[in-house]
């Protein structure tokens, strides 16, 4: 009887918690979607009422049972409000920034109450039955509020959010309700970058030649590393003299260079993932230093360009690097 209970428990539990495909625009929480089961307390509450009941018959206490039945039909109200607290909400998904690895994804829902009462303490969780929230929210009437789940990320590509559980235990937590949500929105993650002070390959210009665009004099800006076909007149003698190796002067009305960030150009000893950890470096370095850039690829090339938006394209054709045929070196 053990063995049978537990297999029905257990077959329930995967009814309830199936895999759902990934729902695009707004989720309605209808009321065939909102689960309720008594908390621990909620349980342990039911067991003191039970003894109370006990002892008001055995001891005919009239107050007894006056205290007993009113402490029942509290319980019964407690489980329609924290039903209706999670019912009728609609569910959208917000855009999730892009991250690199090892930071945390942040998936946000705003969530809609069209109703006239407001929503408390409504929390989100990627576990199937949640005892803690990664973050709560309450929902006015007749407007909105947004809720953040995070979720580490240990590798570059795509991260899907999954099936997420809001729930509530509102108003005196003998109760909890829930619902599971599967937004189509997913997160882009950056590769791990390599630690800093990989220098840059040497500049190019647009004939090849290795010189630089333009030849702007305005307020110094800084230092770099020295790139071969830098003008002689740009090097930081005085710091060389002093030891510190090569370095280029940067001035802010100096136009960028033109530097090819090559998967050819890294040792043919490195692993795959290690070439795309210098790489994601080498963009993150060039787009500091306002240069125009491009990247190289097997079977890929992002065009000659400088700013955010390039940046933006360099580093998502390198976190989604697994769909391309990836060579022996």
């Amino acid at each position: 009887m053990t063995a049978l209970f537990a297999t029905m428990k257990s077959g329930f539990t995967d009814w309830l918690s199936r895999p759902r495909t990934p729902e695009s625009g707004p989720i309605v929480l209808v009321q065939r979607r909102v689960y309720i089961l008594p908390t621990r307390h909620g349980m342990m509450f039911a067991v003191v009422l039970l003894m109370m009941l006990l002892g008001a018959i055995n001891y005919g206490l009239s107050l007894g049972f006056v205290l007993t039945f009113l402490l029942v039909a509290l319980t019964f109200n407690a489980m329609l409000y924290t039903f209706r607290n999670l019912a009728g909400l609609s569910v959208t998904a917000a855009r999730a920034p892009s991250v690199f690895v090892g930071e945390s994804a942040q998936f946000t829902l705003n969530l809609i109450n069209p109703g006239e009462f407001t929503r408390y303490a409504i929390g989100i969780s990627r576990e199937r039955r949640a005892r803690s929230a990664d973050d709560f929210a309450d929902v006015p009437a007749g407007a909105s509020a947004r809720i953040t789940l995070h979720i580490p990320s240990e590798r570059r590509g795509l991260l899907h959010a999954g099936r997420l559980t809001l729930f509530s235990q509102f108003p005196l937590g003998l109760y909890q309700a829930w619902s599971y949500v599967h937004p189509d929105v997913t997160c882009l993650i950056y590769p791990r970058p390599a630690p800093a002070g990989l220098p840059l390959p040497p500049a190019e210009s647009a004939s090849g030649n290795g010189a630089s665009h333009g030849t702007g004099q305005d307020d110094f800006a800084g230092l770099r590393a020295y790139h071969t076909g830098d003008p002689p007149r740009h090097i930081a003698w005085k710091a060389a003299a002093r030891g510190h190796g090569l370095l280029t002067k940067l001035f802010s009305g100096q136009a960028a260079s033109e530097v090819w960030l090559a998967w050819e150009r890294l040792p043919s000893r490195m692993a795959p993932e290690e070439k795309i950890s210098c790489l994601t470096r080498w963009v993150l370095d060039a787009h500091a230093l306002h240069l125009a850039y491009g990247l190289r690829l097997p079977r890929l090339e992002v065009p000659m360009a400088s700013g955010d938006g390039q940046r933006e394209r360099c580093l998502e054709a390198l976190a989604l690097y697994d769909t391309l045929e990836r060579p022996s070196s």
